[in-house]
């Protein structure tokens, strides 16, 4: 437990440990002070700070090892020049660092910022998602000009365009979700959106079918950067917790509707080339790039770093730092602690573990219906391309239903709570109460598209099965995704990175599975075994709903969270309290 809890600390920047409790409440106005001396070594601190773990790699413990002073303030507006400060215990000869924090009410804290900043900052993350999610199904409504163009005609080979894509989106928030929380957000996504850029323009100039499926994973890579760190984005902007749902709830309506743009847009515009499904995603991503220049950078660790560095340089005070300044930044600590973080939440907490298999199994599911519904549409209805694309726009006014549920949900929930109902105030009842809703959605659609799929009935029929999968799929991914970032906060990117990893991965997998099970069981049975399979994963939501709490308090993420917040509410008690002394004074 010791050793898990010192990777926990190594992993968790300073200034979110400062701000753990800004998620849900504003930083204080009162400095934070530390003295720390070789005397002081192995007593707390002034400020009352719990005594760290043993063989913990924590930054003030290496300045006590050199016997160096910190202080720790809460850090100047901009307009404002920090003074020197004498420490405590005022020992000469001995260097003093000062580590700057928020103010309260700072104008540069992304809570504080004005709505119109939030919104800009969402919609940019939200244009992201869009570019992404609809270049990974454009290759689906181009299989037929694809196969003519490159001469290949083995299906396994056609579904590559889109399960590469899926892959790229398995491995990249590895990289871009761990990476955002050290580095920031605003040039994390800059520099993934410049790797999808390129590689979509590649895509649709790819010289071979080699170089398409190489280029395609490129492009996934960079796109897996939005699914990642829009979650991030959501947390760092909106630190109440129903405003941050209802940002997920927009972020999660994007995802939907990106997808099932892709194959009524290439099902069209493929009639004139192959190439033109992809020069599309081109020009909808270059169209996107003015935004990025204007992104704020989100990420408070990374204000602070930026806010140190000109003090500095306007001060000439060396001794003034930001928080994440004080953290390892070299390969090894990245390779081995960041960048590991998502594979250690999917094996060892089991909220993450459970939400990334019944997630992972409706994406599935979702990158399935790309290649049974031109089975069902084009040869038993014989709609072409463009028209079977067309097919899946039920799923998105399913998502908009689904959508107008959860506002409704949330009115619902801000009533009770505000009458101080008990039912209200489990943490629980926040979000999962839409999951359930969402399996029954997914299990009748199945069905629905199943066994009315055939010539002796209209083709509307099957179709409107899509808007109870839209339904389930939308609920099912709002409820649990932003059940993972209210209960891992600060942990948000890796946690949604750790989700992305598993769905992705099931998403490139399973489509290859699809055309060979549909011929050989049929349409209705083949549809009623993914029924069957949602049928029993229906159960997750409830146990979610039953024992989360208990999950919650066995996660040594979770717990990690709770005690830093206790940690930081005490201390902030007492420097109110010596503050008001000294003001007596």
């Amino acid at each position: 437990m010791a050793e898990a809890q010192c990777e926990l600390e190594k992993t968790y920047s300073r200034d979110s440990r400062m701000l753990a409790g800004g998620l849900e409440h504003e930083a204080t106005p009162v400095a934070l002070v530390r003295s720390v001396t070789q005397r002081s070594r192995g007593e707390n601190s002034r400020s009352g700070r719990i005594p760290p773990i043993k063989d913990f790699d924590d930054p003030l413990e290496v300045e006590k090892e050199k016997g160096d002073e910190i202080e720790e303030t809460s850090s100047p507006s901009p307009s404002e020049t920090p003074s020197p400060r004498r420490s405590y215990d005022g020992e000469a000869g001995q260097s003093e660092r000062k580590i700057i924090r928020f103010e309260d009410r700072d104008p540069e804290n992304p809570n504080n910022w004005p709505q119109w900043k939030k919104l800009y900052a969402l919609l940019v993350a939200i244009m992201s998602v869009m570019n992404s999610t609809m270049s990974s199904s454009l290759a689906a409504g181009a299989t037929a000009p694809i196969s003519r163009h490159f001469g290949v005609t083995s299906e396994s080979q056609l579904i590559l365009p889109t399960s590469i894509y899926l892959v790229g989106y398995a491995g990249g928030p590895m990289i871009w979700g761990p990476i955002s929380e050290s580095y920031g957000r605003k040039w994390t996504m800059i520099a993934a959106f410049a790797v999808f850029t390129v590689f979509s323009i590649a895509s649709a100039a790819a010289p071979n079918f080699a170089a398409l499926v190489v280029f395609r994973w490129l492009v996934g890579m960079g796109g897996s950067c939005a699914i990642s760190v829009v979650g991030g984005v959501c947390a760092d902007v909106y630190h109440e917790p129903g405003a941050r749902g209802r940002s997920m709830a927009i972020f999660m309506a994007a995802t939907t509707f990106g997808p099932i743009l892709g194959p009524p847009i290439s099902g069209f515009i493929s009639v004139v080339s192959w190439s033109w499904a992809f020069w599309i995603g081109a020009i909808f991503a270059g169209a996107s790039w003015p935004l990025f220049f204007f992104l704020p950078e989100s990420y408070a660790p990374t204000i602070l770093k930026h806010r140190a560095r000109r003090l500095r340089k306007e001060t000439g005070d060396e001794s003034i730092i930001a928080p994440i300044e004080l953290e390892k930044t070299d390969f090894g600590h990245i390779v081995t602690v960041v960048l590991t973080r998502p594979l250690r939440m999917i094996c060892f907490e089991p909220l993450v573990l459970f939400t990334c298999l019944y997630l992972s199994y409706a994406y599935s599911i979702f990158y399935i219906y790309f290649q049974s519904y031109p089975l069902i549409f084009t040869n038993i209805y014989h709609f072409n391309e463009g028209e079977t694309g067309l097919t899946f726009l039920p799923i998105g006014l399913g998502a908009l239903i689904s959508a107008g549920i959860y506002l409704t949900w949330d009115t619902i929930l801000r009533r009770a709570q505000a009458a101080h109902k008990p039912w209200a105030q489990r943490e629980e009842m926040r979000r999962l109460p839409l999951a359930c809703i969402a399996g029954p959605f997914f299990v009748i659609s199945s069905y629905w598209l199943g066994w009315t799929a055939r010539a002796s009935i209209h083709w509307i029929v099957p179709c409107l099965a899509g808007i109870l999968f839209g339904m389930g799929y939308l609920c099912l991914f709002m409820a649990l995704l932003n059940y993972l970032v209210d209960a891992y906060e600060v942990f948000a990117a890796s946690a949604m990175a750790a989700a992305s990893l598993s769905r992705s991965s099931f998403g490139a997998v399973l489509p290859f599975a699809a055309k060979p099970m549909y011929r050989a069981m049929g349409i209705p049975w083949a549809s009623s075994l993914l029924g069957f399979f949602s049928l029993a994963l229906c159960v997750i939501p409830f146990v979610f709903l039953r024992w989360g709490g208990k999950m919650r308090e066995k996660s040594e993420f979770c717990q990690y969270l709770v005690r830093k917040k206790r940690e930081e509410a005490e201390a902030r008690e007492r420097e109110r309290e010596r503050g008001a002394d000294v003001e007596g004074v």
